[in-house]
């Protein structure tokens, strides 16, 4: 992982993450309405219920190139020894220079630093590709909602994972 930096986010990031978004997205990485498009007026990508101290950025040769979010998964205090993955994307160009893997991994040690136990996320049954990463990170199916989304006319599967950390 040559030239690969994994680093908090900062607020300055925003514009170039928000960027990176509406590059990647379709409907296999995510189940979410497409990103307003360039020429449109954006929402920030950072805001008060997802602020940068939630998300780690992976710079490759130097440039913003993605970003993973991590957050507990919800308020209550039963559940503090958990992390959930919110969202993870590379950009395109840094696609094939391990810096997902790179992401996952930031993202499990931060979860421990924090006193998770825990990590689970998210994926669409039809991401092949994410999949397979997050198996070979440890990360194991949990559960499957059948059918949960309807995406491009077709029914897709919400896939739960989780690890131990």
């Amino acid at each position: 992982m040559d030239g690969v930096v994994v680093r908090p986010a900062r607020w300055a990031d925003g514009e170039v993450l928000a960027a990176i978004d509406r590059r990647v997205w379709s409907t296999v990485h995510s189940p979410a309405p497409a990103p307003a498009p360039s020429t449109e007026p954006a929402r920030p990508f950072f805001d008060d219920q997802g602020p940068p101290a939630q998300y780690l950025v992976v710079e490759v040769d130097g440039r913003v190139a993605g970003y993973i979010r991590l957050c507990p998964p919800t308020p209550l205090a039963s559940n503090a020894h958990v992390r959930q993955i919110l969202g993870l994307a590379v950009d395109d160009g840094a696609r094939g220079r391990g810096a997902a893997r790179a992401l996952l991994r930031a993202a499990c040690a931060r979860a421990r630093a924090e006193g998770a136990t825990r990590l689970t996320l998210r994926v669409l049954g039809h991401n092949d590709a994410a999949r397979k990463l997050y198996a070979s990170e440890g990360f194991a199916v949990e559960g499957v909602l059948r059918g949960e989304f309807l995406l491009a006319g077709a029914y897709v599967d919400d896939v739960l994972m989780g690890r131990v950390l």
